[in-house]
């Protein structure tokens, strides 16, 4: 028994330690086994291996949900998980830090994606095997030595004022100009405008409340202008369904995000506007935000971020008034 041990403990060292090292190991594990009864026991690893990845996935995936995560963040989380125990068919306790650069270096060859769709699988990885990590069902996460992979630092577009009067005198319903108009002017994400109800707008103060990431609600604000066209199209509703904004024929119901994005894109084609889409409204709002002095962490509250670090992401600085403020502080 104990030289089937001294060989499992060696077979195991194999890939972390040369010749020499494993030599030494084994003259100290015959020393201290001399003498000692060694009895058979279920290791805590063996308990582990009798759930299989499948079912350790589906038990991340309900920790997520239970933490606030939406179905679309499960979906993929559940997609990009089950590619790579798909292609390593190891189980998760054997799965190494090798393992695991391997598969992002050969993922990204074959499908020529960006630094920064490898690093989202990196991070989703990460957090699979911390939470391994945490739950005991691991020693150490092989994630640990995996460190950000660095993106190339991307000047994101916004809109111009001209594009957005473009698109709200083009508008060929009330309903997709009350849209844009919430979407420009409280910066909101789609998925927080799309599950707005009729009840949640507070006309007289010119604000909602919505359900972001996590579950958190947050107030936002909109203009005058949003006001008054928000009303217009709620007035030339025929339906008493009540969600703020619904589809167009019957039976009139809830609009969905891809019903948004379809709508905004080919608005955007009509008019040779280039990338129309709804997060580009919450990014226009942030940069226009700290380009006339609103304190970061007020458009952090406003976007409803959890770290700053991503507000500064959304935001791009306008250069001409960096080119002023270098000449007027510095020049």
């Amino acid at each position: 028994m104990k030289d089937t041990v001294i060989q499992e403990v060696m077979q195991s060292m194999l890939p972390f330690l040369d010749n020499a090292q494993l030599l030494q190991l084994q003259a100290v594990l015959t020393e201290c086994l001399a003498g000692r009864n060694v009895v058979a026991v279920q290791s805590a690893e063996a308990a582990v291996l009798k759930l299989g990845n499948d079912e350790l996935l589906n038990m991340f995936l309900a920790a997520k949900k239970v933490e606030g995560c939406s179905d679309r963040t499960i979906r993929y989380y559940r997609l990009t998980l089950q590619k790579v125990l798909g292609q390593l068919k190891k189980h998760l306790t054997h799965i190494t830090t090798e393992d695991l650069r391997a598969y992002l270096s050969g993922y990204q060859e074959a499908h020529g994606c960006s630094q920064r769709n490898i690093d989202n699988i990196r991070r989703i990885l990460s957090s699979f095997f911390a939470w391994l990590e945490e739950e005991d069902y691991i020693l150490k996460s092989p994630v640990r030595r995996i460190h950000k992979i660095r993106t190339a630092k991307v000047v994101k577009e916004t809109y111009s004022d001209e594009a957005l009067e473009q698109m709200r005198d083009n508008c060929m319903t009330l309903r997709d100009l009350a849209i844009i108009d919430l979407l420009a002017s409280t910066g909101m994400r789609v998925g927080e405008l799309v599950r707005l109800n009729r009840a949640d707008i507070d006309f007289a103060n010119r604000e909602c409340i919505v359900l972001g990431k996590g579950s958190k609600e947050r107030p936002v604000y909109f203009d005058a202008r949003t006001k008054i066209h928000l009303q217009n199209y709620l007035v030339s509703r025929q339906d008493d369904n009540p969600a703020l904004f619904v589809s167009l024929q019957r039976p009139y119901r809830r609009l969905q995000i891809s019903g948004v994005e379809i709508r905004l894109r080919a608005l955007g084609c009509r008019l040779g506007i280039n990338k129309v889409h709804p997060h580009k409204f919450r990014r226009t709002l942030a940069t226009k935000a700290i380009d006339k002095g609103m304190p970061i962490e007020q458009v952090q509250q406003l976007l409803g971020h959890s770290k700053i670090d991503t507000t500064m992401e959304y935001a791009m600085v306008d250069q001409n008034n960096v080119k002023i403020s270098h000449r007027r502080y510095i020049a």
